[in-house]
């Protein structure tokens, strides 16, 4: 009978949608899905890459960031012979990529990309939130993650330093806030704005102390398996080399992903200066910081983390999608914190998921994909506008009314 029919249908989907339910909410699939995705990302590459000009560039530029060092070779100029583009990092980066330089390439290429997953996965799992929240977070980001691990990029390494700063300030454990700011910033300028959680310390002067201790250690390191000459050197180099990426960025196709670039693209604006986008950004920024009697709620705290995360790639030339894994752990922890969220919330984090994830799967036609996204940079569109509803949030919810957790 019909209705018999329709009954036994309803009962089959609600039966589905429960175990879908219950799969997206284990815990050992979405570990599986977040190690697993990325190892199969890189490993794909290794195994069927072009060897003419190593699928896994990336890393072979970190491993040479290293070689250099050691041998006191200058970090910037190109080497055709070992790889293409260029290596951007300093020399305190080459302590951290020196121990997976002892494999073979195609091992140790593998063993950083985990490495990356690992930390971003601890750097989470830390945070001030219920442990479903954790792994929601997780889940919201497998596809980011696997983008990234695919183009072997240190961006997971660089969101976890991010996150421990903040973490660490929480748990009053300023000294290792400061190193965790330090390291992300020798590493990849990015790191700095760690320091935009310094109005959440109780020991300020200590955090002070902590950074300059942490800068002079991390500053001489290097210098042990080199030289002080060397290093003074290749840090007075390192300035114009990223002034000159900067300017590389901003007519590339594929950097200058961000909402100087999308502005620029969207209106044919040549020469757009970065700092008519900046300076009302950070004021606009600025602004969220008003709610002094916030400052120790985590309420709060958690949708500023979630602000630095995304206003440090939006605003960046050098945002690339891979990059974008910094951003999108900054939606997922806005998504999380919010009490109840209403339909516009809803269709903000579906935005994202279509735009800016998975803008470079199958899931966005081709056509779409190349005259849209990448021809606009839009894809830094649904994290902008994320963006202003956290600053918007900042400024008018009542945190004090809310159950922290």
């Amino acid at each position: 009978m019909p209705g018999t029919s329709i009954f036994y249908t309803l009962a089959f989907q609600y039966y589905l949608m429960q175990k879908l339910k219950a799969i997206f909410a284990n815990r050992y699939f979405i570990l599986i899905l977040w190690f697993g995705l990325s190892l199969f990302a890189v490993i794909k590459g290794v195994l069927f890459g072009d060897n003419t000009t190593h699928s896994y560039n990336n890393y072979i530029i970190y491993k040479y960031n290293f070689l250099n060092l050691i041998h006191q070779h200058s970090l910037f100029p190109p080497q055709p012979e070992f790889y293409f583009d260029l290596n951007h990092y300093g020399p305190v980066f080459a302590l951290v990529i020196a121990p997976f330089t002892f494999f073979p390439d195609k091992i140790g290429v593998i063993l950083w990309v985990f490495f990356n997953a690992w930390i971003l996965y601890k750097a989470v799992i830390m945070l001030p939130l219920s442990q479903n929240q954790r792994l929601l977070i997780l889940l919201l980001n497998a596809n980011s993650l696997m983008g990234s691990s695919g183009n072997v990029e240190v961006n997971p390494l660089i969101t976890a330093l991010i996150i421990f700063s903040f973490v660490f300030i929480r748990k009053k454990q300023d000294f290792w806030a400061a190193f965790a700011i330090v390291l992300g910033t020798a590493i990849k300028l990015y790191g700095i704005v760690g320091l935009a959680f310094f109005f959440f310390s109780d020991n300020k002067p200590r955090l002070i102390l902590s950074t300059l201790f942490w800068s002079v250690v991390l500053f001489t390191l290097p210098m042990l398996i080199s030289s002080p000459a060397y290093i003074i050197t290749t840090y007075r180099d390192w300035y114009p080399d990223l002034v000159a990426k900067n300017l590389v960025n901003q007519v590339s196709n594929r950097a200058d992903e961000c909402v100087m670039g999308m502005i620029s693209k969207i209106f044919n604006i040549k020469h757009l200066a970065n700092m008519w986008v900046l300076i009302p950004a950070l004021f606009v920024f600025g602004l969220s910081y008003i709610k002094t009697n916030y400052w120790q709620n985590v309420r709060y705290q958690l949708p500023m983390l979630s602000s630095v995360l995304i206003f440090t790639v939006i605003y960046s030339t050098g945002s690339e999608p891979p990059t974008y894994i910094i951003a999108f752990i900054g939606v997922a922890i806005w998504f999380m914190n919010l009490n109840h969220p209403n339909g516009f919330e809803w269709s903000l984090l579906i935005f994202a998921l279509v735009v800016t994830s998975f803008s470079g799967s199958d899931i966005i036609p081709r056509y779409i994909r190349v005259n849209y996204i990448i021809r606009y940079a839009l894809i830094a569109l649904p994290c902008l506008l994320i963006w202003l509803k956290i600053i918007y949030e900042m400024l008018t919810r009542k945190f004090e009314l809310e159950v922290a957790t």
